[in-house]
Parts: structure tokens; C-alpha cells; sequence
């Protein structure tokens, strides 16, 4: 019961301060951390793409869990339909083995060549931008094997007529970073779709998903 109640409390924490750069104002519009969720199975309101996603539970903390086989990239899409002016977040864990080691992302926009995706790449030791299979940026980035990674990801409107993507990432339990770490400009209008989760285990080891929230941006207009 401890570990529930510590686990609501951070949940709470998340809603209000998660991806600060989105509003601290702002409200979810979604949220789910599974501690509801029936066991072994998936919440009714995802839309599995492929994988066999399942909630499991360990420690007296639940989570949507991706099996290590088969080796493909597997998706979920939850949420409103939107085209622009929200922000996804989530928490994710993975482990390598070897040589080998998981990818695994948050998107908006849907899935196919118009949806966006903020993914944690370690084999190349990066954080990458994606718009369908197009990576549009790129940076260095440190992740820990076993450790909870959190993600954010936004699509807004800017005043010059485009809309910027932007994208951070940072290890579960350390400060969030103040600035959006990773961007680039889009000059086509957004692809209305919902917000998904990713996961890749080409380690062979689960992929873990926790603590899904969507979030309207605090200023949908500004530069």
C-alpha cells in the first residue's frame, strides 16, 4: 500500500510539473498509470499496433509491458485525436544485453510518414527526432541500462505560419531539464492522429511503459 500511495503521489507530481515547458498550468487531458488496469491484458481505450503489450506488475507498481521476442519495432496509440498544441509524456524502461540494446519512443500525430517521434536510440548513444521513418535531428544522449528514462514531446504552432516539434529526455527521479533539448521546424501542416508509445527490444529483454500523460502546450502561438 506504500508503494501505491508513493507511487500516486509522484503520478500527481508528474500532471503538475512533468515537461514544465509545456505550462505548469495545463491540465492532462489523458493520463494513465495503469494501477486501475486489469492484469495480463491492455486497457481498453489503446489501439495496439502490433506486440503483445500487456499490463504487468512488480514491486506494487503496475505497467504496460512489451516482451522481449519477437525482435520488430511494435507500437500503441491512446489519447484524443489532435493535429497541433499538445505534449506527450511517459516513462520507459529497458535493459541491453551484450551488445545489444532496446529503442523506444513516445509520438504524436498518429502512425505513418506524418507522425512524429521523440526516440532514445543507445546504440548510437542518441536522441533522435523522427517524422515517419526520417530522422530530422539528432543529439548526443546518455542512457542508463535498467533505469527509468522520462520523455516529452510537443507539436505547436508558431506565429511565422510553421510549427516547431520539440523534444527533451532525462533519467526518472533526476531534475527535468528547463529548456527543450532537441527541435526542428515544420513547414507542412500536422497529420491529426493520437499520442503513441514505442518500443523496439532487440535486447531480447522487456520494454516498460508508465505514467502516460497528454497535455495541451502552454502557448500554442509563441515562437
Amino acid at each position: 500500500m506504500n508503494k501505491l500511495l508513493r507511487k500516486l503521489g509522484a503520478f500527481a507530481w508528474v500532471v503538475g510539473l512533468a515537461c514544465s515547458a509545456v505550462g505548469q498550468s495545463a491540465k492532462a487531458i489523458y493520463e494513465n498509470d495503469f494501477e486501475k488496469a486489469e492484469l495480463n491484458k491492455v486497457p481498453d481505450d489503446f489501439l495496439v499496433l502490433d506486440g503483445q503489450f500487456a499490463v504487468k506488475e512488480e514491486g506494487g507498481n503496475k505497467f504496460l509491458e512489451l516482451p522481449g521476442a519477437p525482435l520488430d519495432t511494435f507500437g500503441a496509440l491512446f489519447g484524443p485525436t489532435e493535429k497541433e498544441g499538445n505534449a506527450v509524456s511517459a516513462r520507459m524502461s529497458g535493459t541491453g544485453k551484450g551488445r545489444r540494446y532496446p529503442t523506444f519512443a513516445v509520438g504524436l500525430n498518429g502512425q505513418g510518414t506524418s507522425a512524429y517521434k521523440l526516440q532514445v536510440t543507445p546504440a548510437k548513444k542518441a536522441l533522435e527526432l523522427f517524422k515517419g521513418d526520417e530522422v530530422k535531428a539528432r543529439m548526443p544522449y546518455e542512457w542508463q541500462s535498467g533505469a527509468w528514462t522520462r520523455l516529452c514531446l510537443q507539436v505547436r504552432k508558431v506565429k511565422d505560419g510553421g510549427w516547431k516539434v520539440e523534444g527533451k529526455a532525462w533519467k526518472d527521479g533526476e531534475k527535468e531539464p528547463s529548456a527543450w533539448m532537441i527541435s526542428y521546424d515544420e513547414k507542412e501542416q500536422p497529420v491529426a492522429g493520437r499520442a503513441s508509445i514505442w518500443g523496439s527490444p532487440y535486447a531480447t529483454t522487456p520494454i516498460r511503459f508508465d505514467d502516460l500523460l497528454v497535455m495541451p502546450t502552454s502557448d500554442t502561438t509563441s515562437r
